[in-house]
């Protein structure tokens, strides 16, 4: 039973580790990315910030899709639990020695 709790945590801990091993490399190649002097050796001229986009999603409907996002989840975990609370089987006690039924212990 040990073995199982051990492996258990070990590939939790392997999981753990991928994942931010793959967030890292996904982020540093954009860390350090830099922008090439000019051929010419003069100055680098600095970015300037593009006008912003026109439009863009309205306040309501990311509050819509946030509470129907919360709604499903609380239905999917309200389905699994009663999902795993039907599997549990009943413990159910060895009869003891002095309470045998009649007919199995052939008194009459």
């Amino acid at each position: 039973m040990y073995v199982f709790k051990l492996r258990r945590g070990l590939g939790r801990l392997l999981a753990g580790a991928s994942a931010l091993l793959a967030m890292l490399v996904a982020t540093s190649t954009v860390a350090l990315a830099q922008v090439p002097p000019p051929a010419d050796g003069g100055a680098i001229q600095p970015l300037l910030p593009s006008a912003p986009a026109g439009g863009g999603m309205p306040g309501w409907q990311i509050t819509l899709i946030a509470v129907g996002a919360a709604l499903v989840a609380a239905v999917l975990a309200v389905l699994v639990d009663r999902a795993r609370s039907g599997r549990v089987r009943p413990a159910v006690d060895p009869p003891a020695e002095g309470n045998v039924p009649a007919q199995v212990s052939g008194a009459r």
